[in-house]
């Protein structure tokens, strides 16, 4: 029993002392009243002293629980869980995990470079020297600013400016689509945050620098299911940080920030709540081209109130001069004519994978002004084949308003073209933004992109290259292929993926190919390299291999309709015995479209029931809508580690090693010295370690489950799992997996009688799910697997008897 007195010469002063008190106790392993009396000093009855007997009864709601962390400045945050969340506690355990089991294969990070990190934070870019640089140029800063022409005047309005300003404007793409590139996505927010200052300075210092592009696209689920972050925290505190500069965010359409189609009121919904974040520009497109996909987003984002910029996604080559050629200049025209019809702000032309040379960047803008002078045109590609910088100044000397770069340390490959390069290349009567102030910034990040070195693909660098001409992969593409390819036995030999690619893209029909669309080539590709398969062999089998459910759901419509409509005849063969859940073969016109409307207040209420009132908000519910398995465990994580994105960068990746010392601020007040000091041998009977770590001095004890030396055990013959039994190749009803991974659902059972073609297990491999289908009608023998299981290529899923 531990008893607090609390004195003072006012009713208020003694609560105040009794708070810090309650607050400032640490109690483990124990469950305590703390939360319990917090709730209660924080009553505004009680505060003003106006209570009874019966203020428990009236007032049961001091009982609730969740696992909000204390702020001593703010009472209302006092309604905690039954034990206290200590912060350093819950960080404790994560280093202490990492130490242990290291990251999961899933995020992607090479283990030998991880070690090699630096042991110090990056500092953030030097403020003072950006502004000394600012004062000292000589000229009038006249052109309106863009954010406040938005926020004041309209989308319209803002439109207008932008057509009107006699210089290049550019967009900056380091905090998205540059790491998205060259990164897997994998750039924290307490890293962009470092730098927001700083580039608000120099950007708010010219006015040719039109936005921040800095949100969206894969940014959003990766945040929560690799980072461990809340996106739409990133927007609003980056939002705090950078007032004076617009954001763009990257929307695809009816499938919003996810690989699906989401009820219509998902995405107004979501478009709304983004503005009110922060988001300026809604950078609009659609994997497909599909113009029902594209109304609904560009609906929804007119509702919000921000700018619609509405992008044709390009691919093939406009110069192009056989009359039979799909992607030619009239298939542009007539798609950016619908567009604007929609209502957009902004005409974007969206060149994913580096495809547009200088010849065809100007002949496509020279006509989309001709046709359309009174629209901004907005240009973007990526650099893998090097032509870039060249692209984005002939687009620009044929009539584009606004060009995308990336900063210096973050740019070329599959990224970006350089925007130092491109500031330079048009020249100071085109532009005034500053590139002494960018190489400022670019400083920060160059030693930022060391602390990400795990995740950079050394295969990229030679990956890259003209090549990209023929097989066309995204250049936001390229990290995760790489990495797919390795889980695949196939380093050194990317040559073969890339032409995997190309087959793919052709037996899709020749389609653009950017998320969700280029996942779906992706994922074929996958499937004929592990399958060793001919175009031939897809073609003619397609009703019975097991293809990639995201393929299926291709053929069924479930992206919307390709330029050119589907190929035949794969698509009837692989909708041969494949149905939608409704028996239907396939979708008829947009797919959302048949969606009911989402029950917010229904997921609102579930939310809080299962995680607390205090720390669901509408943006959460908002989050759990569109990938509610990510949340899901996002929030489990949290629970256990709490909010990691406090971390700095080389706390949160790189393992700590016995002797290695931190440094780490939490906080203002909030600075502490952590040092691993011991780990203890590994317990068979708890199946965990005890790692000792030094917080300011202080030895902390942290039982940590082990989750790898069970493995290792396993795999040198110690006890655990033997391994699956292989099929037979020569037996035609041995019915083997066809990749690594997890088994979901088995729908057959020993004894039944199954058909040719009958769906039998379903597995996700690499992000994706595949149906394995039964290669010959008759009796199933024997289940290999069960729902859950780890699996293996080759490993025997059933035996079937004809």
């Amino acid at each position: 029993i531990v008893k607090y007195t609390a004195r003072a010469s006012t009713w208020e002063g003694a609560i105040r002392r009794m708070r810090r008190a309650l607050f400032e106790s640490h109690l483990y392993g124990v469950k305590n009243n703390i939360p319990f009396l917090l709730n209660v000093l924080s009553h505004k009855d009680f505060l003003r002293g106006v209570f009874d007997l019966n203020f428990l009864e009236n007032n049961p709601q001091l009982m609730e629980t969740t696992t909000v962390p204390h702020d001593i400045k703010n009472p209302a945050s006092f309604r905690t869980s039954h034990r206290k969340f200590d912060e350093l506690e819950g960080y404790l355990k994560y280093i202490s995990n990492l130490v242990v089991n290291g990251h999961p294969a899933s995020l992607g990070a090479d283990p030998s470079a991880l070690h090699a990190l630096n042991k110090v934070d990056v500092p953030p870019p030097d403020i003072d020297a950006i502004k000394n640089i600012l004062k000292s140029r000589d000229q009038n800063l006249s052109a309106p600013k863009f954010r406040h022409i938005l926020r004041q005047e309209g989308a319209v309005a803002m439109a207008s400016a932008v057509r009107k300003h006699n210089r290049l404007l550019f967009t900056d793409t380091t905090w998205r689509d540059a790491h998205q590139s060259l990164l897997a996505t994998r750039m924290r927010t307490t890293d962009m945050l470092k730098a927001a200052e700083a580039t608000n300075i120099a950007y708010a210092g010219a006015n040719d620098v039109f936005s921040l592009e800095m949100w969206g696209g894969a940014t959003f689920d990766v945040s929560m299911r690799f980072l461990h972050e809340c996106p739409w925290r990133r927007l609003e505190e980056l939002r705090e940080k950078v007032p004076d500069v617009c954001f763009q965010m990257l929307f695809r359409g009816a499938n919003a920030v996810g690989y699906t189609s989401y009820p219509d009121n998902v995405v107004y919904a979501f478009c709304k709540q983004a503005y009110e974040s922060g988001i300026d520009v809604f950078r609009i497109f659609d994997s497909l081209n599909y113009i029902p996909n594209m109304e609904l987003g560009i609906k929804a984002a007119n509702a919000s109130g921000g700018v619609v910029e509405a992008a044709i996604c390009y691919t093939g080559d406009v110069t192009n001069t056989d009359p039979n050629y799909k992607y030619n200049l009239k298939y542009y025209i007539d798609y950016a004519k619908e567009l604007i019809a929609l209502g957009t702000h902004i005409l974007a032309i969206k060149d994913m994978a580096g495809l547009l040379t200088p010849r065809g960047a100007k002949m496509l803008v020279t006509a989309l002004r001709i046709k359309f002078p009174d629209v901004p045109i907005h240009l973007h590609t990526h650099d893998t084949a090097g032509m870039g910088v060249s692209t984005m100044i002939a687009g620009a000397e044929a009539g584009a308003d606004i060009v995308d770069g990336a900063i210096d340390g973050m740019s070329g490959l599959s990224s970006q073209p350089c925007l130092g390069a491109l500031v330079s290349g048009v020249g100071p009567e085109k532009t005034n933004l500053s590139l002494d102030a960018l190489q400022v910034l670019n400083e920060y990040w160059e030693s930022v992109r060391h602390q990400y070195r795990p995740f950079e693909v050394a295969e990229l660098s030679s990956a890259v290259g003209s090549n990209v001409y023929m097989h066309e992969i995204p250049g936001g593409q390229y990290t995760n292929l790489l990495f797919q390819s390795r889980q695949l036995g196939l380093s050194g030999r990317f040559g073969e993926v890339k032409k995997a690619y190309a087959i793919a893209n052709k037996l899709m029909g020749d389609i653009p190919k950017v998320t969700p669309s280029s996942k779906v080539v992706g994922d074929l590709a996958q499937s004929i390299l592990s399958l060793k398969l001919t175009e031939e062999e897809i073609i003619m089998n397609a009703s019975t291999l097991p293809l990639p459910q995201s393929v299926v759901d291709y053929f069924q419509g479930g992206l919307g309709t390709p330029p050119g409509g589907f190929p035949e005849p794969l698509r009837t063969n692989v909708l041969r015995g494949r149905v939608l859940a409704d028996g239907r073969t396939c979708f008829e016109g947009r797919p959302g479209s048949e969606l009911p409307p989402y029950d917010f207040d229904a997921a609102e209420t579930q939310l809080k029931e299962a995680f607390g009132t205090a720390r669901i908000t509408f943006r959460d519910v908002l989050s759990h809508a569109l990938y509610p398995n990510v949340f899901k465990e996002w929030m489990a994580f949290e629970r256990q580690y709490g909010a990691v994105q406090r971390l700095p960068t080389h706390v949160f990746l790189r393992p700590m090693e016995l002797g290695d010392e931190y440094f780490v601020t939490l906080g203002i007040g909030q600075d502490h010295f952590i040092r691993l000091a011991h780990i203890d041998k590994y317990d068979d009977n708890t199946g965990t370690r005890a790692v000792t770590l030094e917080v300011d001095g202080e030895r902390w004890f942290i039982r940590t489950p082990d989750d790898v030396t069970p493995l290792q055990q396993m795999a040198g013959g110690e006890g655990g799992k033997k391994r699956n039994e292989k099929c037979d190749p020569t037996d035609k009803g041995s019915l083997g997996c066809p990749m690594p991974g997890v088994v979901v659902d088995v729908y057959c059972e020993v004894g039944d009688i199954v058909e040719e073609g009958q769906t039998l297990f379903k597995l996700s491999a690499m992000k994706m799910e595949t149906e394995i289908k039964a290669p010959i009608a008759g009796t199933v023998k024997k289940v290999g697997v069960e729902a859950g299981e780890s699996v293996e290529g080759d490993d025997i899923l059933a035996q079937i008897e004809a």
